[in-house]
């Protein structure tokens, strides 16, 4: 999709999937977004403004020079400016009005739920010295193929488990990232199972006994079989250790490599030896989930894992087909509506989308 077609292309169909004209306009009261008709004449006219302004190559003064030539409003880029800033609330709604228009519903088997998480940088000097970015949460439902949540944070937002809303009975999917034992008790308490990344060293194993368990010496153990699947704790900083299941399996000789050659570049990096232990744990994709045995063999769990590489393929296609990247402006009020704008397009665009890129086999997932 060119980034300038949003102008002249399908235009009322995004209108009426949210909401029409009249609900447009009932939304924008309601947050102030647009209270009375002054240089622009409706909230339609407001929400196809904002948008052409941050998905189309250009700045203010280009999307105002616009805006005249097409006859949509007679606006000052200063003027649009302080539009847009006034537009967050607003698209914050939007965007979630466009992800119940998808949410699958929860009775029609397992939902499926891929967590992960992407961002942009800021735009300020200051911020860029400092890493600052904003950071979008995302969910990305399966058999849907949909985003079925997003939160936008700044940097002090941080990634966990148990910020997007469970719906009983579905399968949370996540990387290392939120290997976070509360939270995942907190999952589990909601209703949900889980299937996680663990890191070898990024929890507080503990055996049947509950007493501390090695888990290089599980896998040294596993090492012929190439596939390990058995009861495993996780402690916790509050409450009694969580009774898991570990799930491991062996990578090919190739990927094992790979996975060794960055861990020693990491090791460099942070001016450390790697230790014996680490270049164990890289050769296994280690997992540990709720699934029942008997109902998840070992092969359906590592299969459910394999799925989450079609969140970060999603979040590549909201970068690369959308557009996203920096806001160009420092102010949160009005970067927070530029970001919100991508997400809105993407979740209008979805269900024109026949389909994600395959996914890579296991042992590249990892």
């Amino acid at each position: 999709m060119a980034r300038t077609s949003l102008a002249n292309r399908d235009w009322q169909d995004i209108v009426d999937r949210l909401g029409g004209a009249a609900g447009l306009a009932a939304s924008a009261r309601a947050t102030k977004a647009f209270v009375r008709p002054r240089v622009i004449a409706s909230a339609v006219d407001l929400l196809r403004l904002i948008l052409t302004y941050c998905l189309r190559e250009g700045g203010l003064r280009s999307t105002a020079a616009w805006a005249a030539s097409a006859g949509l409003a007679d606006i000052s880029n200063v003027g649009l400016l302080n539009r847009l800033r006034q537009c967050g609330d607003w698209l914050e709604l939007l965007v979630g009005q466009a992800l119940a228009m998808g949410a699958p519903a929860a009775s029609q088997g397992r939902l499926i739920r891929l967590i992960d998480g992407t961002t942009v940088p800021k735009a300020g000097k200051a911020d860029r010295a400092r890493n600052g970015v904003w950071r979008i949460h995302g969910a990305l439902d399966l058999p849907s193929e949909r985003f079925g949540f997003f939160e936008l944070t700044d940097e002090k937002g941080g990634e966990t488990l148990d910020r997007i809303p469970v719906v009983k009975g579905e399968i949370r999917i996540a990387d290392r990232a939120y290997l976070q034992p509360d939270r995942m008790a907190s999952v589990l308490d909601d209703g949900a199972d889980i299937v996680v990344r663990a890191p070898w060293k990024g929890a507080s194993w503990r055996d049947g006994t509950g007493a501390p368990a090695d888990l290089i010496a599980i896998l040294q153990n596993g090492a012929a079989a190439g596939v390990i699947d058995q009861p495993i704790g996780v402690g916790r900083k509050s409450g009694p250790a969580l009774k898991l299941r570990l799930v491991a399996v062996k990578k090919s000789p190739e990927a094992a490599e790979a996975a060794k050659r960055i861990a020693r570049r990491n090791a460099r990096k942070g001016g450390h030896t790697i230790s014996q232990e680490t270049l164990t744990a890289a050769e296994w994709v280690i997992l540990i989930t709720s699934l029942d045995t008997d109902r998840f063999p070992t092969s359906d769990v590592l299969d459910l894992y394999r799925l989450r590489w079609r969140v970060e393929l999603a979040f590549k296609r909201l970068k690369s087909l959308i557009g996203l990247k920096g806001p160009p402006g420092t102010h949160q009020n009005s970067a927070r509506p530029y970001v919100l704008a991508h997400l809105l397009l993407i979740l209008l665009l979805e269900p024109v989308i026949d389909a994600f890129e395959d996914s890579p086999r296991l042992p590249q997932a990892a």
